[in-house]
């Protein structure tokens, strides 16, 4: 028999069915009404950035509901025109914040910070070290001292706020022997991979309230107590010390030292006529015989009778110990890993100071010294 015209036979629907109908009716209409973000509640404090050289960053939500209104993250006002950097800094009592890129730990290292007579309170100390096999037991090592410093220590010998970090690239070389360290054709890779860690060290911990930053390298084992208010008192936007070396002298069987840092230099007509005849991706190297420039080193200019406190202008710098003015990286200059006017690292952020108005000076007299591997 047909089946009258418009009649229409519905099939029966399973329980199944429907209960996921049901579900899926409710879930787009809290999709359509519901909060678009997230509540943040007082649980998530943790998300705002609580370290003292940072604003809080979590953003602001109102709560939903009837939740009593939470109070907002607070806004951070920093003067950077009260941020004073003086020939006295410790009667100032100016900020100053320690970098150290750090391959091995050196015991003497960590002795020679705390023996610093700069108050501690005022000290922060900054590190970045590699993820490497010799990162990860220098890493642990540098924090068993922290921790026994910072909990244990001590309230004289406490810093103000330590930060490490680890390098997010992997070193150019496996291994940190100071022969293999000072190959000559090791030397772009190497020195652009330390300029690349002393960049992010420096732009992860430099503060609105720092004053001073001293580079300071982990293999650099003994400075005079008062190094921070010797440097500063010369009023210099770049300082260097001179570097020198301790050992054994064979020959006059007693112990002796020799120059260790040979980057801390003036230049001279041969070396920038040198330059001239390079590429642009070329880099000038001092210290080996295969690239004689007759510059003036400092590391040959101490003297016995000198001036402790002699000043002599430079064109580029190392960074076995290096204080600098917060405002001149404020300005922009950096450690470049590219070659800047054929120079690279330390010496290139010391022909960028210059180039940013801010003349590199060194004393000869006055020494660190450098760890005898």
């Amino acid at each position: 028999m047909a089946r009258p015209m418009g009649s229409v036979r519905l099939k029966k629907t399973s329980p199944a069915t429907l209960a996921v109908g049901v579900a899926l009716c409710i879930f787009i209409i809290y999709f359509l009404i519901g909060p678009s973000t997230p509540n943040f509640s007082p649980s998530r404090k943790a998300a705002a950035a609580a370290h003292h050289l940072s604003p809080p960053t979590s953003p602001f939500r109102k709560p939903t509901g009837d939740k009593q209104k939470q109070k907002p993250p607070p806004v951070a006002h920093y003067n950077l025109n009260n941020v004073t950097t003086t020939p006295n800094p410790l009667e100032n009592r100016e900020n100053i914040l320690i970098l150290t890129p750090m391959a091995r730990f050196y015991p003497a290292y960590w002795d020679n910070i705390l023996r610093l007579e700069y108050p501690h309170e005022l000290i922060t100390l900054g590190f970045i070290l590699p993820k490497t096999k010799e990162g990860n037991e220098a890493t642990r090592e540098l924090q068993k001292r922290i921790t026994k410093t910072q909990k244990h220590g001590p309230e004289k010998d406490r810093f103000k706020s330590i930060i490490i970090l680890r390098e997010d690239i992997d070193p150019p070389l496996v291994s940190q022997d100071e022969k293999e360290r000072h190959k000559l054709e090791n030397q772009k890779v190497r020195r652009a991979a330390m300029a690349k860690a002393r960049n992010s060290l420096l732009y992860s911990t430099l503060g609105p309230s720092t004053s001073w930053i001293l580079w300071l390298d982990a293999d650099v084992v003994e400075t005079p107590p008062t190094i921070i208010q010797d440097l500063a008192s010369h009023d210099q936007a770049v300082m260097v010390p001179n570097c020198f070396q301790r050992y054994w002298n064979e020959e006059k069987q007693m112990m002796d030292e020799r120059p260790y840092d040979f980057n801390n230099w003036q230049d001279s007509p041969t070396a920038l006529d040198m330059a001239k005849k390079m590429n642009p991706d070329d880099i000038l190297l001092e210290g080996y015989s295969e690239m004689a420039t007759f510059r003036t080193l400092m590391a040959y200019m101490s003297r016995e009778d000198g001036r402790l406190h002699e000043e002599m202008p430079l064109d580029g710098v190392g960074g076995a110990a290096l204080l600098v003015k917060a405002d001149v990286h404020r300005d922009g200059a950096m450690f470049p890993p590219f070659a800047f006017y054929n120079l690279i690292e330390t010496e290139g952020f010391a022909k960028m100071s210059k180039r940013l108005g801010w003349q590199p000076v060194g004393l000869p007299n006055y020494k660190v010294y450098h760890y005898n591997e």
